[in-house]
């Protein structure tokens, strides 16, 4: 008989984010919708 036993140990932290990491954030969600948008007028023009 084998008993194989797992352990786990999970740190959860705050990140510190910086203003250049939410802008950059920002821009990155901008142009995913600018995408979507471009990919819905293309799939949908009627």
């Amino acid at each position: 008989m084998t008993l194989n036993i797992l352990f786990f140990t999970i740190t959860v932290r705050k990140r510190n984010r910086t203003v250049e990491d939410m802008m950059r954030e920002e821009k990155a969600y901008q142009m995913l919708e600018e995408n979507k948008q471009r990919q819905f007028n293309m799939y949908h023009p009627f």
